[in-house]
């Protein structure tokens, strides 16, 4: 393997991924290291990634893209990225270990980390499987179409999701994680919209395997869903941009516009850490333009050409 790699990425999801690909079209050497959690590896079926109309499970999408882009030249390493720091004019990246990675360009795809419902971790993951749970109604509120649904957090963030999937659904009720946090206005919306709001926190979360039971403080009979979605935000894993001095917006995100470079020369952001929508297209999407503009500031800077390598 390269001493130093002409383009590091961190992340192997589909951003991670499509930029690995059309770095090593480009003929660059290009290491990608991942923590094997790529939330796409969550996703038991997906209906909405352009070209494939019958859906494809997240882990499937996931050995396409990495097979496709290894095809090329790509190297996939599992390994957890502790530490990231600049090195002379390029990079260098180090795990807990002290093992290092060093490179040229940099793209980070790190992704984020969901804010949860309580459940145990087995439990949690065969709801998602049995499609009682989910967390994006971008990807997923058309498969459940006119099914009783559950939003979980009664903030502005819950009331919004609420009335995305009103379009989906007349059976819509909003819980509240631990106290309903809505103003008189919302919770005008909410009734125009003919969206339950229930005043009482969750006591217990019971998925099981078609529905989902919901038991609030106060009632010993639960709440009965065909589908639960937690509206409790998330984290985006920007920690190794912070490190390069990259800021970061007060959600965690960084700019819309990292995926075509930012304030540290030679470093790229994309996918999911990126502010706008999350979603696997606009993820690939990113990797692609990262990685042309990576490949571009290296020829700006290094006249790399085939003839040179």
């Amino acid at each position: 393997m390269p001493e130093r790699w002409d383009c590091l990425i961190v992340g192997a999801g589909p951003a991670g991924l499509s930029a690995a690909l059309y770095m090593a079209r480009y003929h660059r050497t290009v290491l990608v290291l991942h923590d094997g959690k790529a939330r796409a590896l969550r996703i038991p079926q997906t209906h909405n990634v352009p070209g494939f109309p019958d859906g494809i499970a997240g882990p499937a999408l996931i050995e396409r893209m990495t097979r496709h882009a290894c095809e090329y030249g790509a190297v996939v390493m599992q390994a957890e990225v502790a530490r990231a720091e600049r090195d002379g004019d390029g990079f260098v990246l180090a795990a807990s270990d002290d093992t290092s990675w060093r490179g040229d360009s940099l793209i980070l795809a790190t992704g984020l980390c969901l804010n949860e419902i309580p459940l145990p971790h087995g439990a949690h993951e065969r709801a998602i499987r049995a499609n009682v749970l989910r967390y994006c109604p971008v990807c997923d509120a058309h498969e459940h179409g006119g099914q009783r649904i559950a939003v979980i957090g009664c903030d502005r963030s819950g009331a919004a999701e609420a009335l995305f999937l009103r379009q989906y659904t007349r059976d819509l009720t909003l819980i509240p994680m631990r106290m309903a946090d809505l103003t008189r206005s919302e919770r005008e919306e909410m009734a125009e919209a003919g969206i339950r709001v229930v005043d009482r926190p969750v006591s217990r979360f019971d998925p099981r395997d078609e529905e989902f039971h919901i038991y609030v403080e106060g009632h010993s009979e639960p709440l009965v869903f065909d589908v639960v979605y937690p509206a409790l935000g998330c984290r985006q894993r920007t920690e190794l941009a912070v490190m390069l001095g990259l800021p970061v917006a007060e959600d965690g995100s960084t700019d819309a516009r990292a995926p075509m470079g930012t304030p540290v020369p030679g470093l790229y952001c994309a996918g999911d850490i990126v502010e706008g929508l999350d979603q696997i297209s606009v993820a690939i999407g990113h990797g692609a333009i990262a990685a042309t503009r990576a490949h571009n500031w290296l020829r700006e800077q290094r006249g790399h050409t085939l003839q040179d390598s």
